[in-house]
């Protein structure tokens, strides 16, 4: 059996992915925003492995979060599920950064550097991510006009991105994207067309699995399928280039092999 950490997993999509693999007889360790959202987590608190809490918008906290994961021991797999969709305005967190960038890219990014590295990587992104290819020059929000719904699909194609950097990176460690689809949970409404158990299936499955189609690395998948992300995803000049803006805003270096 293997342990998993999932990020994000008080409820939503991260929530399934724990009773999922939880069912399976695999051991997960939780993470929570903060100390109510953990108590918050009922029944799953008594089976999880460990429960970490940091709020991912604090680059503080989710160094602290990677310290916590660490203290557990070396994870099988990471699973960064985490993310916001449309926030009203850039918003601005301790460190000064746009709320959605801090959230969905600059946090996956940092608990990759920072966590002991696991055999398996599985980041959520969304069929978004190919309408946010586009210059990497205001990466922040700190010049253009807010845009809620472009600064999703860029944070998303930026994880596709990583995912796909790591896989030529670290050869040793399968590092997979997935876009779980329109899905019904609290962030996509109760008019989204995916059911949650669909929507968790791919990437616990890419998570755990020893079927030979799930001994890959660098793709991108939807139910279960690959599928071809936007064309930049795959540019290793673009992921190079994104992955040395990330160093600078975090400061937070990605160790090359």
């Amino acid at each position: 059996m293997s342990t998993i950490f999932i990020t994000g997993s008080t409820d939503g999509l991260g929530r399934a992915a724990a009773q999922s693999l939880l069912g399976q007889g695999h051991r997960v360790v939780l993470h929570a925003r903060s100390a109510d959202r953990a108590d918050a987590l009922g029944e799953l608190k008594s089976r999880a492995q460990g429960i970490v809490v940091g709020d991912l918008k604090s680059a503080a906290e989710t160094k602290a979060i990677a310290d916590q994961v660490n203290a557990i021991g070396r994870m099988d797999a990471v699973i960064h599920n985490a993310g916001v969709y449309t926030r009203p305005g850039r918003g601005a967190t301790p460190e000064g950064h746009a709320e959605t960038l801090a959230i969905n890219t600059l946090a996956p990014y940092m608990l990759t550097a920072l966590i002991q590295r696991p055999g398996r990587l599985v980041y959520l992104s969304s069929g978004l991510h190919r309408g946010g290819e586009g210059s990497l020059d205001d990466l922040d929000w700190t010049k253009r006009a807010w845009d809620s719904a472009q600064a999703y699909a860029e944070s998303k194609l930026h994880v596709v991105a990583l995912a796909f950097a790591l896989a030529r990176r670290w050869p040793k460690v399968l590092c997979n994207a997935v876009d779980p689809g329109w899905v019904r949970t609290k962030m996509g409404g109760a008019g989204a067309p995916v059911d949650i158990d669909t929507g968790q299936r791919t990437q616990t499955w890419l998570a755990v699995s020893k079927d030979a189609a799930a001994l890959v690395t660098g793709r991108y998948w939807h139910h279960l399928a690959q599928q071809q992300p936007a064309s930049e995803a795959t540019d290793p000049r673009f992921q190079d280039a994104l992955i040395g803006k990330l160093g600078k805003l975090t400061g937070v270096e990605l160790p090359e092999v």
